[in-house]
């Protein structure tokens, strides 16, 4: 299957979905999803492959078991594609439009512990930084879950001490409602972020411990 870009009932059917997160809306345009939303993406992953593998199309139904919230279905369609534990590309579908992504989305303590080792690493830590620094000052948005105080055994005043309050670190880029996400251009775009944010990739495979 060829991708063409994400329809613009694609993002019609989240705006939809975010008002009225029913089974019985989901029931009735379980056909919309299939088509405009899910095909499209098994596309884009599809072409995407041969350069960075396959991705996983994430479910659409929303894990509530622990949950205050519980509406049964996640809002956008999220796709990824692994390279090391919780570590990759990302691409997402919803009613804000498309974004993409690279990122170090979890990790266990021993490699949280390797993770932050690398950060105070003079070398890679520096390495890090103008990888982080140039990708904000190309529009990337920095994300991730962070501590609010320093990180147990590491100095507060470490020049590094913002990345290492990171527990997970993400680098996301929003395409939003630009035209050409309704387009085969936007293989393109999806394509160049990942490239870009490969040296993020990259320094985690190189320096975090499995």
């Amino acid at each position: 299957m060829t991708f063409d870009g994400f329809p613009e009932a694609a993002l019609d059917f989240y705006d939809d979905l975010e008002v009225d997160n029913t089974k019985s809306f989901w029931e009735a345009h379980r056909a919309v999803y299939e088509t405009a939303v899910k095909a499209p993406m098994v596309a884009l992953t599809a072409a995407l492959a041969d350069e960075f593998g396959d991705a996983k199309i994430f479910r659409p139904y929303r894990d509530v078991r622990f949950s205050k919230d519980k509406t049964p279905y996640k809002t956008h369609q999220g796709a990824f594609v692994g390279v090391a534990p919780a570590t990759g590309f990302y691409v997402q579908v919803g009613a804000p439009g498309v974004r993409t992504g690279v990122g170090f989305y979890e990790a266990s303590p021993a490699r949280l512990a390797s993770f932050r080792d690398a950060i105070v690493h003079d070398r890679h830590g520096s390495e890090l930084e103008r990888i982080v620094a140039d990708l904000t000052a190309a529009g990337w948005v920095i994300g991730g879950d962070t501590l609010k105080t320093s990180p147990r055994g590491y100095d507060a005043d470490h020049p590094r001490i913002e990345l290492l309050r990171h527990k997970s670190l993400t680098l996301g880029r929003h395409h939003g409602f630009e035209p050409y996400v309704h387009t085969a251009e936007l293989l393109d775009h999806v394509r160049a972020d990942w490239r870009a944010g490969r040296r993020f990739v990259d320094w985690v495979l190189d320096h975090v411990k499995a």
